[in-house]
């Protein structure tokens, strides 16, 4: 028998929470930062569905996805498994970064060094683009060959 959108709905509800629940020690330290808006008022999410995928943490404002990868990403079903969800989440107009869990262990500061960075770009939209580019984007007057 079909699921219903709301049985979709409720499991995917319960797959995000045990995500949470099941956080490594990189995320729960990486989300300390994150949570309650405490990184420079930004709003994330933690293990929030797109689409068929979940986003580690997604700032829907500055359309970000962070993911925290540790050992599971190395092997080449799981690159191509990541690969295949980068690009889409590409499609629906997000930016991927990504960390591993040695940087943030390691390094959190520069971790949130680099999130500021990419947040700030985000900050400042070209009056003549779109906020979510779907193509190319066009050199500026100038530069054409």
């Amino acid at each position: 028998m079909p699921t219903t959108r709301f049985e979709e709905s409720d499991d995917s509800i319960a797959r995000a929470r045990q995500l949470r629940r099941d956080a490594t020690l990189a995320e729960r330290k990486l989300w300390s930062i994150l949570r309650a808006a405490a990184l420079d008022g930004r709003k994330f999410r933690h293990q929030q569905r797109l689409g068929p995928f979940f986003g580690d943490f997604v700032c829907q404002a500055a359309r970000l996805v962070i993911e925290i990868d540790g050992a599971t990403h190395d092997g080449d079903e799981a690159q191509a498994y990541d690969a295949r969800r980068t690009a889409y989440l590409a499609r629906e107009g997000y930016r991927v970064i990504r960390f591993t869990n040695t940087d943030v262990m390691t390094n959190l500061e520069g971790v949130v060094g680099a999130l500021r960075s990419v947040l700030a770009v985000s900050d400042t939209p070209s009056p003549s683009h779109a906020t979510v580019p779907r193509g190319p984007l066009p050199l500026p007057q100038g530069e054409r060959k």
